[in-house]
């Protein structure tokens, strides 16, 4: 009975020398038929006459296995069994599109998660693994966008979109997606957070919006502060936009029909956290009428397509919207939300699949810094000047390579040092300005965020588009030439670089003449 207690419902052959007659035959021993699978029920005794048909017929032998399904099974199913809700393993097709609008389709299982398929995409485009991709939902259709959480369902989420509508996952970069877990701000504006020291006089209120602690504070239910601010809500029905205090607790949000009052008399309940999501509205002004252009929504589960039942919102200001979705994320997931950060890092931390070894071996971690200027060389120990030594060598090095590759001094420069930054992933060619701004939107507002592109206004310069306290600046870099050399410049001269790449390098390790260092290159794959 080891046969009828599995739970497929095919029959294979097994693999033993018979012929079909010892299987089929009607005058065959018992033993025989025992081999074959058999539903058993607990409740009552079923002849075995009443047995479903399609179970006990064996399944026919797929002699071209390789036409069959992606899985090259080679047994070929019968249509009656794949009725019925799809099993956990039953694959599912799902389409992810990239940011030029290129679309592949993928094969995933009814649990497959986010950051389970990103991976994928990662290994199949081989770009740079990292924490910051993600798979973003877009509504085109009603301009709405949200960035999956790491352990949502895939399928899940496209089983809640309508037949037939304008709804897609695009797979990008995101880095503001675990932006509120870093310890170089504050979580939340002093004024946004009112802290319940009634229920935890122990803590003091710095404590609850300081980054560094959401995983044992503002996640714990019992420590919980409330959220809370003025927003433009959209009446329902109407297309007129009206500023009101909202509050965001552990139960959902509520808004203020008397000022900035919390008497419940004034609350009124506004939405749901759990059998809600939040997205980023990205044409509000065009399909909404958004007071400004920081709109967000709040979209019940229960609306699959359409405007209607939509919870339009609006903020003064970027920082404020993005405040807001983090809130809204952190009440909704909660210690879920931490769980992902922490093992998006402790990914980052082992080795990639693909790729050389490490880079530093154990011998290297034994080498020290020598300086032998002098008689006799000599150990350094002062950190700083490590460091500026370090620099003192790359630059002589670059000259060197400089150097070797230089054409005679009639040519202004060589064509390796005037193309090599069109290999770089943060050179995005001749790219708008405005597009620029989309773009570095759309993968995230954060600290450090920058590309590299070519002015259209001046035909031999570039730009350095840089995003610092949520707002994008632009900077031209100019060509320069010295004695029959060709460099870089950003401050008229004073700071030169032999080329693109090096003027990069030295700001993603000081700051120089900018506000920030560059953290995180815009960066576009090709699916």
């Amino acid at each position: 009975m080891e046969g009828g207690a599995q739970q497929s419902s095919l029959w294979e052959p097994p693999e033993q020398d018979g012929g079909p007659g010892e299987r089929d035959g009607g005058e065959g021993p018992p033993e025989v038929r025992r081999s074959q699978p058999l539903f058993i029920h607990g409740s009552s005794r079923q002849p075995p006459q009443e047995e479903p048909r399609a179970s006990s017929l064996p399944s026919i032998p797929n002699p071209f296995p390789e036409l069959c399904s992606p899985s090259n099974s080679p047994i070929l199913s019968s249509p009656a069994l794949g009725q019925g809700p799809p099993r956990e393993g039953t694959p599912h097709v799902v389409k992810v599109f990239g940011e030029d609008g290129v679309c592949r389709s993928l094969e995933a299982s009814a649990g497959t998660t986010a950051r389970q398929l990103c991976e994928t995409l990662v290994r199949r485009t081989r770009a740079l693994h990292d924490h910051s991709w993600a798979l973003v939902e877009l509504h085109q259709h009603l301009a709405l966008e949200r960035c999956l959480e790491d352990h949502e369902s895939v399928v899940e989420v496209q089983s809640s979109w309508a037949p037939g509508a304008d709804s897609r996952f695009v797979f990008r970069k995101n880095f503001a997606k675990y932006e509120l877990f870093k310890s170089n701000a504050l979580l939340f504006p002093e004024v946004m957070v009112s802290s319940c020291l009634e229920a935890n006089k122990s803590m003091a209120h710095s404590e609850l919006i300081q980054p560094s602690c959401p995983p044992q504070n503002f996640l714990n239910s019992g420590s919980c502060p409330e959220v809370q601010g003025f927003l433009h809500l959209r009446e329902a029905g109407r297309k007129v936009w009206k500023r009101f205090h909202f509050s965001l607790r552990r139960s959902g949000l509520y808004y203020s029909t008397k000022g900035t009052s919390k008497d419940p008399r004034h609350l009124q309940y506004f939405a749901d956290l759990t059998e809600s999501n939040i997205y980023y509205v990205t044409q509000g002004k065009k399909l909404y009428g958004t007071p400004t252009e920081f709109g967000f929504c709040i979209k019940p589960h229960k609306v699959r397509s359409g405007a209607k039942g939509l919870k339009l919102l609006c903020s003064e200001d970027e920082q404020s919207r993005s405040c807001w979705v983090a809130a809204f994320r952190l009440f909704k997931y909660g210690m879920q939300l931490y769980r992902n950060y922490q093992q998006a890092q402790a990914r980052l931390s082992q080795p990639p699949w693909i790729g050389p070894t490490p880079l530093r071996s154990v011998s290297d971690n034994a080498l020290v810094a020598m300086d032998f200027s002098g008689c006799t060389g000599r150990v350094i120990e002062n950190p700083s000047e490590v460091l500026s030594v370090a620099l003192e060598e790359a630059q002589a090095w670059r000259k060197k390579t400089t150097h070797r590759y230089s054409l005679p001094a009639a040519c202004h420069s060589s064509p390796l040092s005037a193309a090599i930054h069109r290999t770089q992933p943060w050179f995005h060619g001749r790219i708008s300005r405005e597009d620029t701004q989309q773009l570095m939107g759309r993968q995230g507002l954060v600290d450090g965020v920058f590309l590299v592109r070519e002015s259209q206004r001046n035909p031999k310069g570039f730009v350095l588009s840089l995003c610092h306290l949520q707002r994008i600046k632009h900077y031209l870099i100019l060509p320069s030439e010295e004695e029959g050399r060709l460099y870089f410049t950003m401050d008229d001269g004073q700071t030169r670089f032999a080329d693109l790449i090096q003027l990069v390098e030295f700001h993603q390790i000081n700051r120089g003449i900018l506000p920030c260092k560059l953290r995180h290159y815009c960066t576009c794959v090709a699916l």
